[in-house]
């Protein structure tokens, strides 16, 4: 059966799950993480820790790592740990750097290897270990590292340690209460988070790139975004996503990758159970609220509405005051003219001529609401022949109405 990679004519597998150093894609978190082993490394002592969720590029990145290592100047040996306790570990490590131990006893493991980072010291060769799967080791498993970080010649430290490991060996580190000489000594950590959208489209072609990609297949734009959607950005989901794709556009023989190819994809992934997709979740819907009756919310004034109004209520309170005067002007001019007829046939008239109020600015005061200034106003407006009082009165009144008294 012809293989997708042959279909498309590509040379060699771009999704594979192994991790090779000639994938390696510089993510902003992988570039940060590099940047953090790189000055770990120029210490040469204590630990490095680099953590990240599985399948985000922790192994890949130390391949990538290892093989800019020059041998001429630095050793290093690789682990992949189960649950190891201490005495198994130091055999573990022995056995990484290519010592043969005489004997099965911790003892002699060790000698084994302080006599081999001293040769290699003498050699002018530095010894890195590199620890993959640390969450898995014992926490006295943890300490014969620290223990191996002791070896020394003269003041210049025999053995510098990666650690890897997923999100709760972190936690174990900064928790744990046995773990307190071991952070002492980490001199450089980095948690790899997953790669943020825009890197799935330059991720996705640098690995299709590697194996001689020019563009067959072709993938829709609306594909890169719900990849990042179904993958979080793991870069190993990312790539057991696309090998599903790129076989599925082998097999129907597809020039292009779209939206509907990834959902049945992702349907048959789901329903295989050979990736944990990251769940999406929708809110869902809220209903409606029923209608609820509230009292008007007064909005604020500001400041420049508020200026305005203050302005236009003192404008109401000078045609008030003018309107005092033309009334006491009106009460004197009524006093000195005893027997001058008055013309009436307004109700208002009437009220005011069978009033017991005197027509002076006492009475006036005591009227307190502009209500009732209003009314006396108009009043006194049906009663009075002055023209002049007059018109002073009706101007004031209308200003009273303009105002909305």
């Amino acid at each position: 059966m012809m293989m997708f990679n042959d279909y498309f004519g590509l040379t060699g597998r771009p999704f594979q799950l192994t991790p090779d150093p000639a994938f390696y894609f510089e993510s902003l978190t992988h570039r940060k993480a590099l940047s953090y082993l790189s000055y770990g490394l120029a210490q040469g002592e204590g630990f490095v820790v680099i953590t990240g969720e599985v399948g985000a590029g922790k192994s890949t990145l130390v391949a990538h790592l290892m093989a800019t290592i020059d041998p001429a100047r630095l050793t290093a040996a690789q682990i992949v740990t189960s649950k190891l306790d201490g005495e198994e570990l130091v055999h573990v490590v022995a056995q990484a750097f290519g010592l043969i131990v005489d004997g099965h006893d911790k003892a002699s493991a060790l000698g084994a290897i302080e006599a081999f980072l001293h040769d290699e010291a003498r050699s002018g060769r530095r010894c890195l270990l590199v620890v993959d799967e640390s969450q898995n080791l014992a926490i006295d498993a943890l300490e014969e590292l620290r223990m191996l970080s002791n070896f020394q010649l003269g003041a210049h430290p025999l053995l510098q340690t990666l650690l890897l490991g997923q999100p709760e060996f972190r936690d174990t580190i900064q928790d744990h209460p046995q773990m307190e000489q071991l952070r002492q000594r980490v001199i450089a950590a980095h948690h790899l988070d997953a790669m943020e959208l825009g890197e799935v489209q330059p991720y996705i072609e640098h690995r299709l790139k590697v194996v001689g990609w020019s563009g067959n297949p072709k993938f829709d734009q609306r594909v890169f975004t719900e990849l990042f959607e179904a993958s979080g950005g793991v870069p190993r989901r990312i790539n057991q996503i696309c090998n599903r794709l790129m076989l599925l556009g082998a097999v129907e023989q597809r020039s292009r990758i779209d939206g509907a190819m990834l959902s049945l994809v992702l349907e048959e992934l789901e329903l295989d159970g050979t990736l944990q997709l990251k769940k999406v979740t929708k809110p869902e819907p809220v209903a409606a609220p029923q209608a609820v009756i509230e009292a008007p919310i007064q909005a604020p004034v500001d400041a420049v509405v508020m200026a305005q109004l203050e302005a236009a209520l003192a404008e109401r309170d000078a045609q008030i005051a003018e309107l005092q005067q033309a009334v006491i002007e009106l009460a004197n001019a009524m006093e000195q003219m005893p027997d001058a007829a008055v013309v009436t046939d307004a109700p208002a008239s009437d009220a005011l001529a069978t009033s017991d109020t005197p027509l002076s600015l006492d009475a006036f005061s005591a009227v307190d609401a502009p209500v009732a200034v209003d009314a006396f106003a108009i009043a006194l407006l049906a009663a009075l022949a002055s023209p002049e009082a007059l018109e002073k009165i009706f101007e004031a009144f209308e200003t009273l109405v303009a105002f909305g008294r």
